[in-house]
């Protein structure tokens, strides 16, 4: 007897789809050429298959061919692909003046971040004018779990609860470095903190010797659409500045773009726009 999930699961998608978009995302994992053997044995097909569609995404310029070793890499097709969706949400045209002025008022990186199910992904970013002396997990693109950096934990902050409970039962709290929590009462607690305090820090979480201090955007709805952070090696953003300095600026930034957003200030989330810096008037 045929698989009942199998059977519906089969009438929603097209096989041959699922299968390309499968072999796309594992090269981009991969970050590196790979072979067809190599993909074939990843992906779970034959490779006489995963050949075929290779040379079909070939064809089209999503995928290139090295004419030396024969591995496949992603071609530049999707980067003009993903360059129209990125340029077609509404956050990120909103937000990038503002990821300008906050380079230009701390000359560290600026950020824009989503929550697509239990990662950050890092739409949109301005690179600091000072000199880069450690390199940075955050990049256009990117995607990591959410419980180790500033961005992520803001977005995970401001959710729902429900929705807060779902994304944490799914996750794995992974060590990165000896900053990274991996443990779910504190990350409970850690979040509970930056909802009530409207920020989010990040002691080298992801990456030893980077740190990161992190706001929430709100859209029309008063719900949670990005979040907007700073980032920069140590050396440079000293706990003293991040605390002193930085969270006013990057509370005041994000409640702008929220603002823009059509976000009015009502709700439980603790930002007002009225008052950028987010500060208590009672």
């Amino acid at each position: 007897m045929r698989n009942m999930a199998a059977e519906e699961r089969e009438g929603k998608y097209v096989q041959s789809v699922e299968r390309v978009l499968n072999i796309m995302e594992v090269m981009a994992q991969e970050g590196a050429p790979v072979t067809v053997t190599e993909l074939a044995e990843k992906v779970g097909l034959k490779i006489s298959t995963v050949h075929r569609l290779l040379s079909t995404l070939s064809h089209r310029g999503y995928v290139e061919q090295d004419p030396e070793d024969n591995k496949y890499r992603l071609g530049l097709k999707l980067l003009e692909v993903g360059n129209a969706a990125l340029y077609s949400s509404d956050i990120r045209t909103v937000a990038r003046p503002y990821l300008e002025e906050l380079v230009e008022r701390c000359n560290e990186t600026s950020n824009l971040a989503i929550l697509d199910k239990t990662d950050v992904v890092y739409i949109d970013q301005v690179e600091s004018k000072n000199l880069i002396i450690v390199k940075m997990f955050a990049q256009v693109g990117n995607r990591g779990p959410v419980h180790c950096t500033a961005s992520g934990k803001v977005l995970l902050a401001f959710l729902p609860d429900e929705k807060l409970e779902e994304i944490l039962n799914q996750m794995e709290l992974a060590r990165f470095t000896n900053e990274t929590i991996t443990d779910p009462q504190h990350l409970k607690k850690e979040l509970k903190r930056i909802r009530e305090e409207g920020y989010a820090l990040d002691w080298g979480e992801r990456e030893e010797h980077v740190r990161c201090i992190a706001a929430p955007i709100f859209n029309h709805e008063g719900r949670v659409a990005a979040s907007i952070s700073v980032s920069g090696p140590s050396t440079r953003i000293t706990t003293y500045y991040m605390k002193n300095e930085l969270v006013d600026i990057i509370k005041e930034v994000a409640a702008k773009i929220s603002h823009k957003m059509g976000y009015n200030g009502n709700g439980t989330n603790g930002i007002n726009c009225n008052d950028p810096a987010g500060h208590n008037n009672g």
